[in-house]
């Protein structure tokens, strides 16, 4: 089999279970372990899958640029955010992290709901200007791919808030790999946040259920619950259920 061919073999195996095992793959191909992983390893570089031990996990869509992830899933992230925002009790203080599910709360949110707002994302608090919610800005070094303020700056600023809850965004929600970021810095930022907040809740539009990034975020045991518009009986939703996931059904997800 050439190579080209069992790349697409790979993906397809990668959209259809969730993973891939070299070594299973390689006996089933009649071919050394050594091929698969050269394989593996170059759909890595590729963006296409993410190499872990023993074999690959999809790769997610959402680690691609700030601009062209506003252009995924964005009836998903609608019907996630308006979920995300019924979480909100008036009054209450949130955190909310960057990114595109997050400014898709900030559309959802009533101008003149009564809350106060801190975040870490110049786009959030801006899309905020027209609102009655206070907000307050956390500063730091700017991380360009999602616009939020993240290092060491940022950290410290972060450590002196507490709040109600923190609303999470994720690139990666997968049963073996957890929930999952593309950098590390911002990973480690996301988890200060977390521990700031009495409850976590995990943003899930369709694109990030069953993929993976890089960097690990928390387990699922360390949130309240993941606002994901995947249906319940999904074999993936059963999985996540399975590794620990409390899944929160965004309004149209089927029972």
């Amino acid at each position: 089999m050439l190579a080209a061919a069992r790349k697409d073999l790979i993906l397809e195996r990668l959209r259809r279970d969730g993973r891939v095992v070299a070594k299973e793959l390689a006996g089933e191909l009649g071919l050394s372990e050594d091929s698969i992983r050269r394989d593996l390893r170059e759909l890595d570089a590729q963006g296409l899958a993410v190499r872990v031990y023993g074999g690959a996990l999809p790769a997610s869509p959402a680690v691609a640029d700030y601009a062209t992830r506003t252009g995924v899933a964005p009836d998903s992230k609608r019907r996630v955010a308006a979920a995300a925002v019924a979480l909100i009790a008036p009054g209450a203080t949130v955190i909310l992290d960057g990114g595109t599910t997050t400014l898709a709360m900030v559309d959802a949110l009533p101008r003149s709901f009564p809350c106060t707002i801190i975040t870490h994302s110049p786009t959030v608090a801006s899309a905020l200007l027209e609102h009655a919610a206070e907000v307050f800005l956390i500063g730091g070094q700017l991380f360009k791919h999602s616009a939020v303020a993240s290092g060491a700056a940022a950290v410290e600023t972060a450590n002196t808030i507490s709040a109600d809850a923190f609303f999470l965004g994720v690139t990666g929600v997968h049963p073996t790999a957890g929930l999952t970021t593309g950098h590390p810095d911002e990973a480690a930022m996301k988890r200060t946040l977390a521990s700031r907040a009495a409850d976590t809740y995990v943003l899930a539009s369709s694109d990030k259920i069953g993929a993976a990034s890089r960097f690990g975020v928390l387990p699922f045991d360390a949130t309240a619950g993941i606002v994901t518009d995947t249906p319940a009986d999904a074999p993936i939703a059963r999985e996540l259920i399975t590794a620990g996931a409390v899944l929160i059904p965004a309004a149209g997800t089927a029972a």
